[in-house]
């Protein structure tokens, strides 16, 4: 975790290897109009409150909380991304937390409408990662919705020489080559079973098609 907090604090301090960005991720904007299509603003209003899972610099929880008047919390690995997220989000109804997300939530049961985990639980062991999945699944209202985004290994040519040349102890996990600490990649049948083991079920997965950069699945995740 020591080398995760100094590698993330880094980037946000000056970025070298991610393109750091100020606005919504488009993909969890297609997300948020699908549940709307689904159920109106019923998991969309000043009513339901979310929880920003590797929060970053708050873009995405920020967007919820201006466009859908949202209250939460992020949490995140970082100190200057979360310094980042809280002067980014001065009048707003959120919160953050320098904590990892391995850890466990500091939350009552079913008091949660949304949860994002976008690009962050790869970062985790099996262990550590079912009991984040447990977590959510025990916040998590029935009906609430997560929102996961993760890595897809499925057709990824660039994850297939990692998992070769650098390979972690758990099998589909490789050395990240900059930060030096575990990544997981996941094929479509392995999250499938992970999420449906959890008792969560899936409405959608959308997947990339760009073959010139890392293939990633988005899947829309509801607790019944």
């Amino acid at each position: 975790m020591k080398k995760s907090r100094k590698f993330w604090n880094k980037e946000y301090k000056d970025s070298k290897y991610l393109a750091m960005s100020d606005n919504p991720s488009e993909d969890m904007q297609k997300f948020l109009r699908f549940v709307e299509r689904l159920e109106g603003k019923q998991s969309l209003n000043e009513l339901c409150k979310v929880l920003d899972l590797g929060t970053g610099n708050g873009r995405n929880i920020i967007y919820l909380a201006k466009t859908y008047g949202l209250s939460g919390v992020g949490y995140d690995i970082s100190e200057i991304a979360v310094s980042e997220a809280k002067k980014a989000s001065v009048g707003l109804p959120l919160k953050y937390e320098v904590k990892s997300i391995g850890e466990s939530i500091s939350f009552p049961d079913s008091s949660v409408t949304l949860v994002l985990d976008m690009m962050t639980s790869h970062f985790l062991s099996n262990a550590e990662r079912k009991n984040m999945q447990q977590e959510i699944y025990r916040v998590l209202k029935p009906g609430g919705w997560l929102y996961l985004k993760t890595f897809l290994r499925t057709n990824d040519r660039h994850a297939e020489r990692l998992l070769k040349d650098a390979p972690a102890e758990e099998e589909g996990s490789y050395i990240h080559p900059e930060i030096g600490v575990p990544e997981h990649v996941f094929t479509e049948d392995d999250i499938i079973e992970e999420l449906e083991s959890g008792g969560f079920t899936i409405a959608k997965i959308s997947k990339s098609h760009n073959p010139s950069k890392r293939r990633s699945m988005s899947l829309y995740v509801q607790k019944i």
